[in-house]
């Protein structure tokens, strides 16, 4: 087993806690359960043998409950190994940039893999600065379609086996797709992980997604028909796979107006009528030009790119994105080969 092995853990106080809370039926990922987590992903990363767990300096009550959480174990929870925990030294602005600057440290530091409590934002946001740092994608967020819900526990137990090599990397990752967008000539100007949505609002604002209304084109890396978000349009339409090499492009109308009218889970708690004008699949290098003129894109349900009359944009399907731990895969792995029996 590899000795001084470090894994990184990115925990966003902000997930699970945009506007679609209070328009929508979902409940809130309150942060002292995201600093339990924590401390139950650490459980799993210490029996595989992780030495260090380098985590982003968590406020709004994270590193609080994770504290607590640490200290107050008894019995049989005492007597489980864990990690050393160490808190990247930087400072705290409680913006996106907090993600960025942790994640660069994490790479400098040379970690094994990075832990991502958070939504679909959150982890773009890791995956834009990662490199090939594997991520463990765990679910805190409001519409979730990149991460799953898993116990923590597992998810270290996993990861660890991972970091340490127990389980080799060829076995154990997943090369997502991507959806790069263009602004005006430039080729690479941003990315999302799931979707990215052309909406005829003009601003930003508050920029969480749950009118379908204003919703002119969807964009999607894959679609499953059981999730929630805009994603679920297409899996419910053509459902694609995160194996598959393809994605695909929608036009909306409105309900009245389509021949194709869906019941789509649209936030947790809303179900509405979404009305689609075409469908076609999308192939990776192919680029898709944004025909709205004056709009935002939303990358991965929330708006983030403004277009004025003059800008033009275009999305291509891409097979580079980030590498993630198949979680289930690692764990059949270990059962069959033994990787977890003894004392």
């Amino acid at each position: 087993m590899s000795a001084g092995i470090t894994v990184g853990v990115v925990a966003n106080p902000a997930s699970g806690r945009d506007i679609r809370r209070l328009v929508a039926g979902a409940s809130v990922f309150d942060n002292a359960e995201k600093g339990n987590m924590v401390r139950r992903l650490m459980t799993g990363l210490g029996a595989a043998g992780v030495d260090r767990v380098l985590m982003m300096p968590a406020g709004d009550g994270i590193a609080e409950s994770l504290t607590r959480n640490l200290r107050g174990r008894t019995g049989a929870l005492r007597e489980q190994p864990l990690p050393e925990l160490e808190f990247v030294a930087m400072p705290v602005r409680n913006d996106a940039g907090d993600t960025v600057r942790a994640v660069a440290e994490m790479r400098e530091r040379d970690v094994a893999a990075i832990a991502v409590l958070g939504g679909d934002g959150t982890h773009r946001l890791v995956a834009r600065h990662c490199a090939d740092v594997p991520l463990c994608a765990l679910s805190t967020g409001t519409n979730n379609a990149f991460p799953e819900m898993r116990e923590a526990t597992v998810a270290g137990l996993a990861t660890g086996l991972v970091a340490t090599g127990q389980v080799e990397r060829r076995e154990a990752l997943r090369r997502e797709k991507v959806l790069r967008v263009g602004v005006n000539g430039a080729a690479r100007y941003d990315c999302a992980l799931i979707d990215v949505a052309v909406t005829r609002e003009r601003w930003t604002g508050a920029r969480a997604l749950w009118h379908a209304g204003e919703i002119s084109e969807v964009f999607v890396s894959f679609a499953r028909p059981n999730a929630v978000g805009l994603s679920s349009i297409a899996g419910l339409l053509d459902p694609i796979s995160r194996s598959e090499s393809c994605g695909m492009h929608l036009r909306l109308t409105a309900p009245e107006e389509a021949d194709a009218v869906l019941r789509v889970p649209l936030a947790p708690g809303l179900i509405v009528p979404v009305g689609v004008e075409e469908a076609r699949r999308m192939y990776p290098g192919e680029a898709f030009p944004v025909e709205a003129d004056g709009c935002t894109l939303a990358l991965d349900g929330e708006r983030e790119i403004e277009l004025g009359p003059g800008d033009r944009a275009e999305v291509r399907l891409e097979v580079d994105g980030p590498l993630t731990i198949d979680v289930d895969a690692v764990m059949e792995l270990a059962a069959r080969r033994g990787l977890l029996n003894g004392m």
